[in-house]
């Protein structure tokens, strides 16, 4: 794989193009980690509303009826229903590995099997999350963990 990088002051914005003879999995890979710098999600926090780089969640969580965003230094909630963060984030790079709980792939440090079939999940801050056997497999898959 060939990089190159053109710096010229007179570009208005940032264009990254890529050339390849076809699509491969390494292109989507790199295409969704690009798309994930660029992304942001709007999160609220003690009455204060922001955008947040979705480079920086580490997962979503649903607890009764509101969805809460986890980052390494602080929880947000979004007015977003699970399954419409689900579909925005999916993506970039995002797996729901319960009913209630969505995270980044990314942010993933290690994983060890766990009681019926589950999954527990280390996360980048060493919080630990339980993947459920309905998506231990698919994890396991996308991952490309036996």
């Amino acid at each position: 794989m060939k990089i190159s990088i053109d710096i010229n002051p007179d570009n208005k914005e940032t264009e990254i193009r890529i050339s390849c003879p076809s699509m491969s999995p390494e292109i989507e890979k790199l295409m969704s980690m690009i798309r994930v710098l660029d992304s942001k999600l709007t999160v609220k926090r003690e009455g204060e509303v922001f955008l947040l780089d979705l480079g920086e969640v580490l997962y979503v969580e649903a607890m009764e009826r509101k969805c809460f965003v986890y980052t390494a230094n602080a929880v947000y909630e979004s007015d977003a229903k699970m399954y419409e963060l689900e579909q925005q984030l999916a993506a970039s790079g995002f797996f729901r590995v319960s009913k209630s709980c969505l995270l980044s792939l990314k942010h993933i440090k290690s994983l060890r099997a766990d009681i019926n079939h589950r999954i527990r999940i280390t996360m980048d801050n060493d919080e630990q999350l339980i993947a459920s056997r309905m998506y231990a497999d698919e994890l396991r898959e996308r991952l490309g963990v036996k």
